[in-house]
């Protein structure tokens, strides 16, 4: 385990050695990879939307038997308990909320006024702008390459515009694997780097063996960017199933929908009321349509057949476009450590080349 290499503003706000972020996979980011990177120094994001609140609960405990070091617990924003999970992170000390869509106002306050540092997710600096004005400590934008839900802007182009619009820390997310791509993103002026594909492919990682080798197997041209899992853009591996689902009409997935549906409402121990009232509110949030709040219903089953059961016939495998590049299995304090040491090298070389520096005419 390495010492501190880089202090950055994301170091500073969270009191991480690493400005590394493991982001909130739903299936894959339980406590064993969150307590794992933690460890290692890096900011582990537990995902909460797959989970109910006494799962919940029983992960952030078990998270916290695991490691002293802080972590972060990634919310639902338009959830119908996610004010009840708000006092859950408060009840337990969690250091870090991070959010896939933008908290309401009064949630962010409420996190603040107990210490607890809030960083949503944006795809637009008019997002990054908003949640900025409500008082949000950081935001972490993801790029195009990354997987799960996802734009069509690259983080190259992305990644300055957002930190262009706000003064708040910008973690950079999309695209990044290794120490290169944290060294490129602290020059534009990112406090850090967020990975989940990366994360996914690690010892640490609860994913089975099998299904991390079917990874390791793909190249950059092995993902594709889908709305017909659950209504959103959404890059995943271009398995058989994936390509099954492309090509069948709305009414072929018909019975399949409802039927995972089904199994979503049963294994959430959610209410009917429970998923009318998750519908409106991603209706509201999200402009979604009733064809495209049924296929979103689909998304956990799918993945959790895929990436918790091993079973890709049946299921789902999100990922980014960093899947073609990597090629190990390293446990994340293996990862953690050559990415911050590589990420030195790379900013001391290139520190290199301005010549005031070294003394040039």
């Amino acid at each position: 385990m390495i010492e501190q290499l880089l202090s950055t503003p994301l170091t500073e706000l969270v009191g991480v050695r690493h400005p590394v972020v493991q982001t909130g996979m739903g299936w894959v980011a339980g406590p064993r990879l969150v307590s794992g990177t933690a460890n290692a120094g890096g900011l582990g994001i537990l995902a909460s939307a797959t989970m109910s609140f006494e799962e919940l609960e029983h992960a952030i405990l078990e998270v916290k038997g695991r490691t002293t070091a802080p972590f972060g617990v990634n919310l639902r924003a338009d959830a119908g308990d996610a004010p009840a999970r708000v006092e859950l992170l408060i009840k337990h000390g969690v250091k870090v909320a991070s959010f896939a869509l933008a908290p309401k106002k009064e949630l962010i306050s409420k996190l603040k006024d107990h210490g607890i540092v809030v960083m949503p997710s944006v795809g637009l600096p008019r997002h990054a702008e908003k949640v900025a004005g409500w008082g949000a400590d950081a935001v972490m934008v993801q790029g195009g390459e990354g997987g799960g839900h996802t734009g069509s802007v690259p983080t190259t182009l992305l990644l300055p515009s957002v930190i262009d619009a706000v003064d708040i820390p910008v973690v950079a997310a999309g695209g990044f694997f290794d120490g290169r791509g944290l060294a490129a993103a602290l020059s534009y002026g990112a406090a850090g780097i967020g990975m989940g594909t990366r994360f996914l492919l690690t010892r640490d990682s609860s994913v089975p063996d099998a299904v991390k080798e079917l990874y390791l197997s793909y190249d950059v041209n092995g993902t594709v960017v889908t709305t017909k899992v659950d209504g959103m853009p959404h890059r995943m591996l271009r398995t058989r199933l994936v390509e099954q689902i492309e090509e069948g009409s709305a009414v072929k997935r018909l019975a399949p929908t409802v039927k995972r549906t089904l199994e979503f409402k049963r294994t959430n121990g959610m209410s009917w009321l429970d998923l009318v009232r998750d519908g409106r509110a991603m209706k509201k949030s999200q402009g979604r349509t009733l064809a495209q709040m049924t296929l979103a219903a689909n998304t956990p089953t799918m993945l959790k057949s895929g990436l918790v059961d091993g079973d890709t016939t049946a299921g789902v495998l999100a990922s980014g476009q960093v899947v073609g590049v990597i090629d190990d299995l390293p446990s994340c304090e293996e990862l953690i450590d050559r990415i911050v040491t590589r990420a030195d090298e790379e900013l001391r070389r290139a520190s290199s080349y301005a010549l005031r520096l070294t003394g040039g005419p």
